[in-house]
């Protein structure tokens, strides 16, 4: 009976390992023109590929001064999603339909990741004038 109680805690305690998730985040950027004019482009951006961080991480100090000799072309990534949004501007000013729109084809993004699994966890926001 003592080998029984002792073979379940066991199982108990180590089924945690067992059935741990691991959680993989992927990141969205959407970056809405806002030059005047329509010059501009907008674009949603998702990248197909990953990267570790800390093969293009050096740690500085006041002892060790040397900056990363990471080449530019190893960090790039070609294979990417790019989706066309409309610029918030054309010659007339600002277009509230392109805006609506924009938000429409990232709604649309959102719930086709949702779909697929993905789980929103965090959104930021950032503009300039």
């Amino acid at each position: 009976m003592k080998k029984l109680i002792l073979s379940i805690v066991l199982v108990v305690c180590f089924s945690g390992f067992l059935f741990a998730q691991k959680t993989e985040y992927k990141i969205v950027t959407v970056v809405e023109s806002i030059v005047p004019g329509g010059m501009g482009r907008s674009r949603m951006i998702s990248s197909e590929e990953s990267r570790n961080f800390k093969e293009f991480t050096t740690k500085r100090s006041d002892e060790d001064d040397e900056r990363n000799k990471s080449e530019r072309g190893d960090i790039r990534i070609k294979n990417f999603e790019e989706t066309k949004l409309l610029n918030f501007f054309n010659l007339g000013g600002i277009r509230f339909q392109n805006i609506a729109a924009n938000d429409a084809v990232v709604t649309s993004k959102i719930n086709a990741m949702a779909q697929e699994g993905w789980e929103l966890a965090f959104v930021n926001s950032g503009v300039e004038s």
